[in-house]
This record gives C-alpha cells, structure tokens and sequence, in this order.
C-alpha cells in the first residue's frame, strides 16, 4: 500500500516519501506526518535473526514506499558500514537492571548519526527521483549534535550544500570543535548569538519565506532540512527501538510479546515521538518516559495540558536538551486532535504569538502512553556518579537526565516493567561534565586536557571522532547576530 505525507497544518496536501524529504518542511509551514502509521508486516519472530541492516529495511520500506527495494537497499548499506565503530550499530548494555541502548557509536558519536548517516543518501536518491536540476542547500539549527552529524553526512556530497547554525556558548567545546573543524568544500557552521530556538525560529523563517524561495531558484538552490522536523530523519529513528526490543529477546531478557518502558532524553522531541511511532506499529511498549533537564517545557506540558515557552532559558550541561520549542510535538497534537489540521494550526498560532497553549482534557486522555519525567543539574550529576560508582558505567549528561527520570519513576510508581534507556552520546562529548561528576578533583582542569585523561579513568578507548579533533585546525569562524541569518545565508550562496 502506498503510503503518503500529509502537513499537519493542511490535511488536503498529501505528497509521496521523497518529496517529503526534499522539502523538509511542508510549504505551509507545517510538518509532513504519515497519512498512517504502518504496522509491522512480518512477526516479530521472524526478524530475531536480522542485522541491523535488514531490520532497517524491513521498517523503512513500510514508510518510504516510493523508493525501489534496490534504492533502499543502497542506501541503508551506504549508511551504516564501518563509520560505525561495531558491526552491531546499536549495542544494547545491561548496567545493574537496566538496558541502555547506546546510539553513539558513528562517525560523530552521538545518537544523530543514526539518522543522518542515511539522509544524504535518501535524499539525493529522491532528487534523481523527482529530476530536481538545482543544488540542495541543507540548512539546519543545532543544538549541539545535529549539526556535527549533518556536516559529516553531507561533506562533499554532490550537489549539495549544507549550513548549519549553532547558539554561541550554547554548546560543549567538545561540540564545538566538532563542528568549525569540519572539512568540506560544501559546508559553512555560523556560531549565532541567542540560543538554540533563536536559530531554529531563524531557520523556520527562511523556509517559509516564498519570496526567498524564489530567490534561491533563480540561482539555482533549494533549500531542505537535516533537522528531526524533516520525515528523513525521523523514519530511521523508529528502526533502533525496534532492534533494542529485538536484543532484549535474544538476550533471553524478555519473552517475545512481553512489553517494555522505553525512557528518552527529550529536547525537541523527535527521538522519543520515533519510539511512539515503534509502539504504534504493534511493537510491545507500555510506557513511554519523556526525560526533561531544567528547561522542562515537556514536563509541565504531559503534567498540566498547558505548553508554556515563557520562562527562563537555562543553559545546562545536557545542551541538546535546552529546547523551549519542542518542533516535533506539533506531529503528536496533529494526532490527538484527531488528525484536524485546523486545530493544530490555531494551537500553533497561539505558541507563535503568545508563547502558550493548552489541550482540552478530551485531548490530554491521549497522552497516557506517555509519563513526564526532570532531572536538575545537581541531580544529574549525581546520578553518573552513582551509576559510576556502583557498576563503573559511564553515563553522558543526557543519558544520565534519562536514568535518573527512570530511577525516580520507578521508586514512585513501582513499575518494574524491563527498561531500556536510550544512550545518545558519548560521555567524551561531555568529558568535563562527566568526569567532575565522577570526582570534583576534575572541576579545575581543561577540557581538552580531560580527554586525555578519559580513557584511564573509563576504561572506554578515545573514539576516532576526538582523535581528529584535536590537533584539527578551526576551518568556520562565521558569526551572526539572529536578525541577519537571511543575510548570511546569502552572503555564503553568493546570492
């Protein structure tokens, strides 16, 4: 069956897979959701024995249904080769009684690779497929890890050109570095002067500017998007919940059909709303743990009905995580308002204009997959250490907010449900974080010096992607106040 994009914000306009992808963001500024969520076409049982390649054709061919089985295949065997640093992709560890998941194992070790390892690839196959003649600009906001992720993918890929703009201080070093020393004769990194959703508003902006559009085709460009807002991003996600599920069988830790709690560390809620996709196909998953940091704009709103973005915007030390507009929660209220573009519109003018809007209770009642969950900083940081301590584990800062949500909601509701707990970076991204956590003797030390330190004190080897930072030379030292991210988009397409 084929099966097509929808925007949430016009039901009418209905677009295959790969025209999605190309455009990123619906013309009318919402986002393409599935006119249905497929479900799971063969047993369970039958796909213990796959690779994480196979399995990852098994559900991408449910949702991309215009791309041939050889075009599919092409590119999931381009995306997940030995840029990984395991054969398995996505290896599953038991710590004490919970399972992580750990997501960080590719080029740019953290959980963004799992996607955009594959969206160049789906995304030029789609340009072929709908004879586009212009260059694809890829321009995207990151709040730490897409955008590393996005400019290794997109490296010198023909016909492409890729953009990315981070919040200045809003990042790690480690972040950081992962990005101006990025090499490519396709690729620009613009540090902005605000933080992550200054850059994800400016990014929107753009892509819904019509006159901009026109400009750029004059000249030959196009623009789309690496952010979690684009399909390309979101399909491959759901893949990894299904494998974590498939593990825990063959593992012996679950019995097949036995459900599981599956926790997510929560930004911009594309992770976790893959994980809902997963248990929409008929993948056994009782409950779906939302982990917020601080900034716990998702917290209050599966807590009070009411999304609220007026409030203090704290920098943390799980920065992928300091999100005041969660952009893929706009899918899930498309969805519970019984898929009526209307309403989703005038809840999504309201966040525009006043920073707030609330969901009726009929609404609310179907959010009851979900359970809301934050950590503080001081509670995060207690958490690698405990964790740390007792099983020598370390955690990063993300995943650490994540299994301490799943610790207190255990202890609070008695669940004993098995867990898994997505891992999405590395801790060398957040070493200082980490390793300050572990002992305060740490606090006074340089980041940079820490990662020397790292391997020592983890045991876990210095991965490739921080042997290259090192000694790398800064490549982009582009800034730019957020008023004038147009006028820079410009200057770098020499337009």
């Amino acid at each position: 069956m084929e099966l097509l994009y929808k925007s949430t914000r016009n039901s009418d306009h209905k677009v295959p897979s790969s025209e999605a992808i190309l455009d990123g963001l619906a013309p009318d500024g919402g986002l393409y959701v599935p006119d249905h969520v497929p479900k799971l076409e063969t047993s369970l049982d039958s796909l213990l024995s796959c690779s994480y390649q196979e399995l990852a054709y098994e559900i991408m061919r449910l949702y991309l249904t215009d791309f041939t089985e050889e075009e599919l295949k092409d590119c999931i065997a381009k995306a997940y080769d030995s840029k990984f640093d395991t054969p398995l992709i996505a290896p599953l560890k038991k710590v004490g009684d919970v399972h992580y998941l750990e997501l960080f194992h590719g080029a740019t070790i953290a959980f963004k690779d799992m996607a955009l390892s594959i969206l160049p690839h789906l995304l030029t196959t789609a340009a072929k497929k709908n004879q586009v003649k212009n260059d694809i600009v890829i321009l995207t906001a990151t709040s730490g890890d897409t955008g590393k992720a996005a400019l290794a993918g997109f490296a010198d890929v023909p016909g492409t050109k890729i953009i990315v703009f981070y919040p200045k201080n809003g990042v790690s070093q480690i972040q950081e570095l992962q990005m101006v020393t990025q090499k490519g004769s396709n690729v620009e990194v613009v540090a902005l002067h605000g933080n992550f959703d200054c850059a994800q508003n400016g990014v929107k902006a753009m892509f819904e500017d019509e006159k901009l559009k026109e400009e750029l085709d004059q000249h030959g460009y196009q623009f789309s998007s690496a952010n979690s807002i684009n399909v390309g991003r979101l399909v491959p996600q759901v893949v990894y919940y299904v494998w974590a599920y498939l593990q825990m069988v063959n593992e012996g830790e679950i019995k097949n059909g036995q459900e599981i709690n599956i926790v997510v560390p929560t930004g911009n809620f594309g992770n976790i709303l893959a994980a809902y996709y997963a248990k929409e196909m008929g993948l056994p998953v009782h409950k779906l743990l939302c982990a917020s940091n601080e900034n716990k704009v998702l917290f209050d709103f599966f807590s009070t009905g009411t999304y609220d973005r007026n409030r203090e915007f704290i920098l943390t030390s799980s920065p992928s995580m300091d999100i005041l507009i969660s952009s893929n929660l706009e899918r899930l209220i498309y969805e519970i308002t019984g898929e009526d573009s209307h309403r989703t519109c005038d809840f999504m003018e309201q966040l525009s204009k006043s920073g707030t809007y609330s969901i009726p209770p009929a609404m609310r009642k179907k959010l009851t997959d979900f359970v809301p969950g934050y950590a503080t900083e001081e509670e995060m940081r207690t958490q690698i250490g405990e964790v740390f301590k007792a099983t020598g584990y370390c955690l990063d800062t993300h995943t650490a907010v994540a299994s301490r949500v799943y610790y207190d909601y255990r202890k609070k509701s008695g669940d004993t449900t098995p867990s898994v707990v997505a891992s999405t970076a590395s801790p060398y991204k957040f070493v200082k974080s980490v390793m300050s956590s572990i002992d305060s003797k740490y606090e006074q030390e340089d980041e940079l010096t820490l990662l020397r330190e790292f391997p020592k004190l983890s045991g876990i080897p210095m991965p490739q992607a921080i042997k290259d930072i090192l000694d790398a030379k800064v490549l982009h030292d582009l800034e730019c106040d957020p008023e004038r991210m147009e006028e820079i988009v410009k200057k770098i397409l020499k337009m």
